[in-house]
């Protein structure tokens, strides 16, 4: 057999596998992993809105912190962290080898694919560390780590326009993530034809209640930072938790943190409906 033939037969064997039943289960678990961190930092936003906060970040970090005191709760980081690895391995297999769907191996696609992979490596690492007990990685203040970054890129040679693009390039992901959850681009993702006719009503107040609110904290985030960069001043920048914080400064109070805080929690249910009911 030719060698052409035999990296032909090892592309095809690779693809099949990616396509198999042990990746679609790690993806799903992924989705669960998901679920379980929004679900936790929407809570912890409506704490914030309403109750005592008592120094608890509303962001990953916080959303750590507080599965680290429920009972097993170093078991449970370490299945959270190994459900997240597994949507890392998922992107990563999208991006090598295409995605679902008729189009889903157009290079735009296994591009954002690959990018995932990146975020979610990164938030898997992150969650992996906490639970071996390097607290740090995991449980660090988004808002100071934001800070940081972007005082670090200020410095650069045009690190003010770096920081602005990076900016509007997330407050330009933020609206594309509320715009597809208003247009309810996510059912061409989900077997809708297998939900009940209630499944599936739930699921489109889940997905377009949850992507608005995803939606726009990362444009309000992103606005943030184009902010820091124009007034070169890093401090602008605010991460995760200040970024929600910020909606209870706003006329409506802490009542649209709270809207947003449901938001955010409802985004967790529907990770939980694409564990479920996702094409993979």
């Amino acid at each position: 057999m030719s060698l052409p033939a035999v990296t032909e037969d090892g592309k095809r064997l690779a693809r099949r596998a990616a396509k198999g039943r042990g990746v679609a289960a790690v993806a799903r678990a992924g989705f669960v992993g998901r679920g379980v961190l929004y679900l936790l930092i929407g809570a912890l936003a409506l704490r914030i809105a309403f109750f005592d906060d008592d120094g608890r970040q509303a962001d990953r970090g916080g959303a750590l912190a507080e599965l680290a005191e429920k009972p097993l709760g170093n078991v449970m980081l370490w299945l959270l962290g190994a459900a997240l690895a597994g949507m890392a391995l998922w992107r990563l297999s999208e991006a090598c080898f295409g995605q679902a769907g008729p189009d889903g191996r157009k290079a735009s696609k296994r591009a954002m694919s690959a990018g995932r992979f990146l975020f979610y490596g990164f938030v898997a690492y992150s969650v992996l560390a906490f639970a071996a007990g390097d607290e740090g990685s995991g449980s660090g203040s988004s808002d100071r780590q934001t800070k940081d970054v972007t005082a670090k890129a200020l410095d650069w040679p045009g690190g003010q326009w770096i920081v602005a693009a990076a900016g509007a390039g997330v407050v330009g992901a933020g609206l594309w993530i509320a715009g597809r959850a208003l247009l309810r681009k996510f059912r061409d993702r989900l077997r809708s034809g297998e939900m009940s006719r209630r499944v599936r009503r739930g699921t489109d107040v889940l997905g377009v209640v949850g992507g608005t609110a995803r939606g726009m904290v990362f444009a309000v985030a992103g606005g943030f930072a184009v902010a820091a960069a124009l007034q070169h001043e890093p401090g602008e920048a605010k991460g995760f938790d200040d970024t929600l914080r910020s909606f209870a400064d706003t006329g409506a109070g802490p009542w649209l943190l709270a809207l947003i805080a449901v938001g955010l929690a409802a985004f967790g249910l529907f990770s939980w409906v694409n564990a479920r009911w996702r094409k993979l």
